[in-house]
């Protein structure tokens, strides 16, 4: 249960989110900051920055009352404020069809397609002795990869090729998995999610020694934009032994193959 203080830290937010954070000149309220004089967002200059699919930081933007709020209470209002999307865009939530829709959305933002962004979900990792001394890299290939643009909020679909050489420790299998699962169901730049997986791993695996390749289609250039259906992205980030080519090179050799 939320404490007293606490519950008037969430008052207070609900009540501004309802409110709107935006004035009529689609402007943000608040104070001087990096968006311009008083607040002031520059409409073209985040319409750029969106299409070019520019991240500004390495850890995902979170407000610092983020989790003021929990997990039911949230989903409640973004089940309202989905309604009035749809309701706005036309569509009769009177049918059969849609009638839950907004419902399902809610809960598919927050427990879903969007956990990665609560840290109670962040996986487990347990490590093991590496009694085998296998001293070589290990590679893990082809995790299939869901995440979410976050200037777009719309689907990229890919795949992440994961290695890294022991210090003494090993991990399971299915734990490597996890976490590119936990940093990919948020929104996401595909340069900062693949930084994000290289330093957890080099944290969890007490190593330095770890490669990250991921290469991905974006729904918001294929569908959408310029409609561009036949290109990926790859993305690519080494550390330790792997930033030595000829390492690096055996690691590709492997994805490849």
């Amino acid at each position: 249960m939320l404490n007293m203080e606490n519950n008037k830290h969430k008052n207070h937010y609900v009540n501004d989110f309802l409110n709107g954070a935006i004035n009529g000149n689609g402007h943000a309220n608040g104070h001087h900051g990096k968006n311009g004089h008083n607040g002031q967002v520059n409409v073209l200059e985040l319409e750029e920055l969106g299409d070019n699919h520019v991240g500004t930081s390495l850890d995902t933007p979170m407000r610092e009352d983020a989790f003021v709020m929990d997990d039911d209470q949230k989903m409640e209002l973004i089940e309202k404020h989905f309604r009035e999307i749809m309701h706005i865009l036309g569509l009769d939530l009177e049918d059969d069809s849609l009638s839950g829709t907004p419902h399902r959305v809610a809960k598919m933002y927050v427990k879903e397609i969007f956990s990665g962004l609560n840290p109670a979900n962040k996986p487990r990792i347990a490590l093991f002795d590496n009694k085998y001394q296998y001293n070589q890299m290990l590679v893990e290939k082809d995790i299939t990869l869901y995440s979410f643009c976050e200037h777009h909020f719309v689907p990229i679909i890919g795949r992440a090729h994961v290695a890294y050489i022991s210090n003494g420790k090993v991990v399971g299998l299915s734990k490597i998995n996890r976490i590119v699962q936990y940093f990919a169901k948020r929104p996401q730049v595909q340069e900062r999610l693949t930084k994000q997986i290289v330093e957890e791993l080099k944290t969890v695996l007490q190593t330095e020694d770890v490669a990250v390749v991921i290469e991905a289609e974006h729904l918001c250039v294929a569908a959408r934009g310029v409609e561009d259906v036949n290109s990926k992205t790859v993305t690519v980030e080494y550390s330790g032994k792997f930033e030595d080519r000829s390492v690096r090179e055996e690691f590709l050799a492997h994805v490849r193959g």
